[in-house]
């Protein structure tokens, strides 16, 4: 929640005067000198500090005379000894010389705290290794000084979707304690933030996003308290600090773009030969030199000097000349002339729903989403692949709309611009949750001119290895979770208030936001999934980019205990082209009966089109044969990477468009990659009308509730979106009676059941009663869906492993490997009885994905029994 600048000034003043009986005249506990370079390391804490940089406003306010130098190393979810980071990134200490810090920041304490009490002798450990070679490693000559900064405090939120803190605080009071006395008796400077914080956090003033990471009002009393318990009382500065404030923050920027840069498998890891030797070294090299210049404006600010409203960069050099391997003609065919390329099967056509003719902003398009009015939202990526120095990143978010009805969009709207290869969108509560390496972002229009107003980074840590590789391919799942991916090359950590979750060389991600529950969905040796797709029953399927494969979610997403990833897992299909990019399951009446359930792949080199296969059971599982693609293409820049079906029922298709997408084949940087081309797609069956588009957006719950039994898949996918909108109360009340006044003869009164189990999981309202009935079900495929939402409440409904028992004695073999995948989440004294419970499934007949399941999570448990 953000509240009033004129609160946040009281809630700081309130800190000062919280502080004042320990901010006294006594000598400064630290002394810094002219030139200092000052470097923050650790956790999400030290991260975040670049984006709120009150800090290091205060500081260079404080010493306008030193010339400070301050970089921002912090990352999400660092621990003392475990700091994962992607090939050839550099180890911590070879970072910290290439700065050759004179001052070290270091904030750590908080992810080792979730280990509680057990884990202090450890942590004491390693944090006494830390302090020594610390002091003993010298960067030109000297070693620098260290100060340990303690985790702040959790807030209490009053959510009931949130943990209260209580526990989190009882573990970070014994590790604050343990981190002074340690820096006590080695002679270290120590800011015990924990306890100066309390009073800030005890105000209900909401100034952290979650519990445990502060918003900017949280870091304007941070900065400051952080300051005073160093230096003492703020002097009389010689500069406003709101004029310095832009300044770092700037600096702060210019830096993030050189840190975590894009792309680092191309800059330094295993992919910089050979193209990224030519062109990074130089454009870095000016990069560099224009932070020098930030710099120098900052100390220019911080003396009360007038600085030029533009920043003069003409002294930081000129980038090397890229000179392109493509030695074909490369073609850009107008949208009329794309569409005489294509080829569909008898009885369809295809339209030009928008492109860059009528929107030049349409630039490279890369993922899209439909919101409850029908109108399509997609992500573009001009600035792919990576910021250049200079250039500021103005990719966007458009909202695309036919106001007419005639199959093409006649209007756009910018909601977002300024971003930076956003790879992955999905609407969602009220905004729009982006892609913005490292970070998750939402954004949201809050007063309703269709335009983001607010901006929030809500998670840190994911890998910016690889641009192609990053979270993408974004999608809710039946209960409420936002699923997106990462591919290979990638080493992702991210704080939340439960603890870091890790995932290492590809994967998914699920996230709850009402709850902020991350986890690792599966934790996979992907090249680089890049769709992902559920069923009408909650079943899901991946498609695995670069090498065409194509998986059956259930059975590889079980737990794992980090580093570990599941083994290697059988195709439901098989492969005939790749690379693959999104993937849909026919669910539209405006399709011919013959392709209902049909998997749908994106394939962008090689075959250009979309290939078609017809889906059937097979035991626990899924088959898939081939049958004659619904769409191919001649054109070899069609780059079709996004594909859904909208509310009227036709097919939309992201076609990125561009003759160049290899990004091992060409240098990032060639000079024939499209940077300003973009079409979106849309195929209809002629022998069948379009769906009546539903009203959706606010729409009272009653009749939203009533379009769950509409037959598409993505008219019921976007009710239960809207319905996250209103008040759980009133929805829960609402549901109840919808489900009491449902006709036990309809033939899909099994499947409306579930849907109001899945309303009530993606509002976080725990039904056992419900749960129960659907766990009993005369439909095999609602118990199966339901054993996955009872996975997901474990914690909360009373005697769960007896209930996962019976249904790992299901009669269906379904139902027993969402059993079997479940009880891989348990631990502690939960691990002999789910083991024993795993193993009766083998009293019932087996199949492919039942041995593999069973396998995976007997592995997981037995890693947690020997790890306890």
């Amino acid at each position: 929640m953000t509240r009033p600048t004129s609160l946040a000034a009281l809630i700081v003043g309130l800190c000062a005067s919280l502080l004042a009986s320990s901010v006294t005249s006594a000598a400064p506990k630290l002394e810094l000198k002219k030139g200092d370079k000052i470097v923050y390391i650790g956790n999400t804490l030290a991260e975040r500090m670049q984006y709120f940089p009150h800090f290091e406003t205060r500081l260079q306010a404080r010493f306008p005379e030193l010339n400070l130098t301050v970089r921002d190393l912090g990352w999400s979810a660092d621990e003392l000894t475990l700091r994962p980071r992607s090939k050839d990134f550099n180890d911590h200490a070879t970072r910290l010389e290439d700065h050759a810090p004179d001052v070290i920041f270091a904030f750590f304490g908080f992810n080792e705290s979730f280990a509680g009490k057990k884990g202090l002798p450890q942590f004491e450990k390693d944090l006494e290794q830390f302090i020594k070679q610390t002091q003993e490693t010298k960067f030109k000559g000297k070693a620098p000084k260290l100060v340990l900064v303690s985790p702040i405090p959790h807030e209490d939120l009053h959510s009931r979707f949130l943990p209260d803190g209580k526990q989190n605080n009882e573990n970070l009071a014994l590790y604050t304690k343990l981190m002074q006395a340690v820096a006590e008796r080695n002679h270290v400077p120590f800011a015990d933030m924990f306890t100066a914080m309390q009073p800030a956090l005890d105000q209900d003033s909401d100034l952290t996003i979650n519990g445990v990471h502060l918003n900017d009002e949280g870091y304007q009393a941070f900065g400051k308290l952080l300051d005073e318990d160093l230096f003492g009382p703020a002097p009389e500065y010689k500069t406003d600090l709101a004029k310095l404030y832009p300044e770092v923050k700037e600096k702060d920027l210019q830096f993030f773009y050189d840190h975590r840069a894009v792309n680092g498998y191309y800059i330094y890891g295993g992919r910089k030969d050979p193209f990224g030797v030519v062109n990074f070294p130089t454009e870095f090299a000016k990069l560099r030199k224009m932070i020098v210049n930030r710099d120098h404006r900052i100390w220019q600010v911080a003396n009360g000097e007038t600085v030029p409203a533009e920043i003069d960069d003409s002294n930081t050099g000129e980038f090397t000349r890229i000179e392109t391997n493509v030695n074909r003609p490369v073609d850009i065919f107008s949208p009329e002339a794309e569409q005489k390329t294509f080829s569909l099967p008898e009885g369809y056509e295809i339209n030009l729903f928008a492109s860059e003719v009528e929107f030049p902003e349409l630039e490279n398009p890369v993922q899209m989403a439909f919101d409850a009015k029908g109108r399509l939202w997609v992500t573009t990526m001009e600035s792919y692949p990576m910021y250049l120095p200079g250039t500021p990143p103005d990719d966007k978010i458009l909202i695309l709309e036919d106001t007419d009805n005639d199959g093409t969009a006649d209007k756009s709207i910018t909601f977002a611009d300024g971003l930076h290869v956003p790879t992955g969108i999905e609407i969602g509560d009220g905004g729009a949750y982006v892609a913005q390496q490292p970070n998750l972002m939402f954004l949201k229009d809050t007063d309703g001119d269709d335009q983001a107003d607010e901006r929030s980074l809500i998670l840190h840590g994911f890998d910016t290895a690889d641009s192609h590789h990053s979270i993408s391919a974004f999608t809710w799942g039946p209960g409420g979770g936002l699923y997106f991916q990462e591919g290979t090359f990638h080493h992702s950590q991210v704080e939340t208030p439960y603890g870091p979750e890790r995932l290492k060389n590809a994967g998914i991600f699920r996230f709850e936001p009402k709850t902020d529950k991350l986890d690792i969905f599966v934790s996979y040796g992907f090249a680089n999934p890049w769709g992902h797709t559920f069923d009408d029953w909650g079943q899901n399927f991946v498609a695995d980019a670069s090498g065409g494969a194509n998986y059956y979610g259930t059975a590889f997403s079980g737990d794992v205990v980090y580093p570990q990833k599941h083994g290697s897992m059988q195709q439901f299909l098989k492969k005939q082209w790749r690379p693959t990019a999104g993937c849909e399951l026919v669910s539209s009446r405006n399709f011919p009966e013959s392709a209902q359930g049909n998997y749908l792949l994106n394939n962008c080199i090689g075959f250009q089109g979309i290939l078609q296969y017809k889906m059937k059971d097979d035991g626990s599982g899924f088959h898939a044969d081939p049958v004659d693609p619904l769409l191919s293409s001649t054109d070899t820049s069609f780059r079709p990477v996004d594909i859904q079906f909208g509310p009227d029922g036709a097919l939309y298709i992201v076609d990125w468009y561009n003759p160049l997408v290899g990004h091992m084949q060409h240098s990032l940087r060639d000079p024939k990659r499209d940077k300003h081309h973009g079409r979106i797609w849309r195929i209809r069956y002629t022998g069948n009308d379009l769906v009546k588009a539903p009203q959706i957006a606010d729409q009272p719950v009653e009749a939203l509730l009533n379009l769950l039994k509409e037959p598409e898949y993505r008219t019921r996918y976007r009710v239960r979106r809207e319905l996250r909108k209103h008040d759980n109360p009133e929805v829960a009340a609402a549901i109840d009676k919808w489900l009491s006044e449902l006709d036990q003869n309809d033939p899909n009164y099994n499947h409306n059941m579930l849907e109001a189990l899945w309303v009530k999981q993606n509002l976080d309202l725990v039904d056992t009663d419900l749960l129960k009935r659907m766990l009993t079900d005369s439909d095999y495929r609602a118990r199966a869906a339901a054993t996955r939402v009872l996975c997901y409440w474990r914690d909360r409904v009373p005697g769960v492993l007896d209930l996962l028992e019976v249904q790992v004695n299901d009669e269906h073999p379904r139902v027993r490997l969402e059993a079997i995948r479940a009880l891989s989440f348990f631990e502690g004294e939960d691990l002999d009885r789910a083991q024993e419970i795993a193993l009766q499934s083998l009293i019932h007949d087996q199949d492919y994905y039942l041995e593999y399941t069973l396998k995976e999570t007997l592995a997981t448990l037995d890693k947690r029994a020997k790890q306890d």
